[in-house]
């Protein structure tokens, strides 16, 4: 797998390079620290992945229509700080396939590479909530991209997927967290959405799934006794 790294700041490259320098299936074939370089080296290169920063200074959205058109090949990851969701959907409308955001874990970025270089979509969490909190039409996107795992939820999302799995309503949740029924109303919907489920039925089977609750809370529902 044949990446090229861009971004301008040499200190991100930095860390990308260290985390791809152990993993054999991929081959680091250039770093760009601008478009005109980035699209020199796309031409003069076989690339399979290019890693990108288009809001890096030296950068901009343009580039990657340009690399789609130069090379159709070309799976393009970006990795950007905090952008709204209408600059992420811009972002994917242009041929951006994976997207995920700066502050992910090393381990993710990682794993965003190799999805990528396979010619799989991969979004972290945070770009999947950034859409929702939004509330963009649907219809607006191609929202089929942001089933792909891995899926990452939040410290409370967990803790709110446990409550629900045990059968609480949105208005004990929040009294238990002290939060706003609306608030537990969002992170239900977010949920369900991140989850690629429709109801508290799959709310509850993935609960049960990754062992966030144990099978026998249901076994034994019914059980008045001591």
């Amino acid at each position: 797998m044949k990446i090229v790294l861009a971004d301008s700041n040499e200190l991100v490259r930095l860390g990308i390079r260290s985390a791809l320098k152990n993993d054999l299936e991929v081959e680091l074939v250039g770093e760009a620290t601008n478009s005109k370089d980035l699209i020199e080296l796309v031409k003069s290169f076989e690339t399979d992945v290019v890693v990108v920063d288009y809001t890096a200074d030296g950068f901009s959205i343009d580039v990657v229509v340009e690399l789609r058109g130069l090379r159709k090949g070309v799976n393009i990851l970006a990795i950007t700080p905090e952008q709204s969701a209408q600059t992420v959907v811009d972002a994917l409308r242009s041929g951006v396939m994976s997207y995920v955001k700066k502050d992910c874990s090393i381990a993710e970025i990682v794993d965003a590479v190799r999805e990528t270089g396979k010619g799989s979509k991969f979004f972290c969490g945070q770009i999947l909530e950034t859409i929702q909190v939004a509330n963009l039409d649907v219809d607006d996107i191609d929202f089929e991209a942001f089933s792909c795992e891995p899926v990452v939820l939040s410290e409370r999302e967990s803790e709110i997927i446990v409550l629900i799995a045990e059968g609480h309503t949105n208005s004990q949740i929040a009294d238990m967290l002290f939060l706003s029924n609306h608030t537990v109303g969002t992170h239900r919907k977010n949920i369900m959405a991140k989850l690629g489920v429709r109801n508290t039925a799959g709310i509850v089977m993935y609960a049960v799934k990754t062992n966030l609750i144990s099978p026998n809370k249901f076994l034994f529902a019914g059980d008045t006794g001591a």
